[in-house]
């Protein structure tokens, strides 16, 4: 029921990261990889990343909001590996700046690249799954597509549309065996967020580390390794009637109010 044997997997923005991880576990279960970002330095440092352990991945330049370099880079995919059968919308930005001192340019560039580019990627590739009778979209969401927090007022307002929109990508083509559903992850372990878990010069853990891990029932941040298991699942015929559905990777924050001071 998990194995992806004979699936081509688009995986957007997945040079690195969370997109790296999950394309990588998408592997490890039989699908063929395929996978975008935004210039050709990113795209060949994830080429030699998926030759390094050993998977072997077409990698694609292109812009996510553009709508047609996206269109020609899905003609570009079935041509050269196939009809995609599994699409990740990992691709993503974020920008911290409060709220009043945040410009509409950079709240657009935010909702543009998070929540504008899954709907032209989902775009692009539901026709032929349509064709083909089947097909898997997996939406990164965040638990920003439920909570808000401070300075990421683009990126929550990003996040809880993506949730609608898988939500009505489920609603409007499900009758043609498309499965839409999110995953969002919680805290996770990566490059970017390690200055945040680095050991202060008292020796003490970083304050926001402290926080977060207080607030996590599991009492750690989580990895991209993960998100694997969920991603496999949310792409195999185990989940084929499974639609509509936010899969939330967080450790259990969104279930615990946390611990009284």
């Amino acid at each position: 029921m998990f194995s992806l044997k004979g699936k081509i997997a688009l995986v957007t923005g997945a040079s690195y990261g969370i997109g790296f991880a999950i394309a990588k576990g998408l592997a490890e279960a039989g699908a063929k990889i395929v996978f975008n970002d935004i210039n050709e330095e990113l795209v060949n440092k994830g080429l030699e990343a998926y030759r390094e352990i050993g998977i072997e991945a077409k990698g694609y330049v292109c812009d996510v909001t553009d709508e047609k370099a996206v269109a020609d880079m899905v003609s570009k995919i079935e041509n050269e590996a196939g009809i995609i059968d599994i699409l990740v919308n990992n691709a993503g930005i974020i920008k911290r700046i409060p709220m009043h001192e945040m410009s509409a340019e950079d709240f657009r560039r935010v909702v543009d690249v998070d929540l504008i580019g899954p709907f032209i990627v989902s775009k692009a590739v539901i026709p032929s799954m349509i064709k083909k009778g089947h097909g898997k979209i997996i939406n990164i969401c965040s638990m920003m597509s439920e909570l808000g927090r401070e300075t990421v007022s683009a990126y929550a307002s990003a996040k809880g549309g993506l949730k609608m929109l898988t939500k009505n990508i489920c609603s409007e083509y499900g009758e043609h065996n498309i499965q839409c559903n999110g995953i969002g992850p919680g805290y996770i372990a990566t490059p970017q967020t390690a200055p945040l878990r680095e050991i202060q010069p008292d020796g003490e853990r970083h304050p926001f580390d402290k926080f977060i891990v207080s607030k996590t029932p599991a009492a750690r941040w989580g990895t991209p390794d993960d998100l694997i298991g969920p991603a496999v699942f949310l792409a195999s015929d185990a989940s084929n009637f499974v639609n509509g559905h936010i899969l939330y990777v967080d450790g259990g924050i969104l279930a615990y109010i946390g611990k009284q001071p």
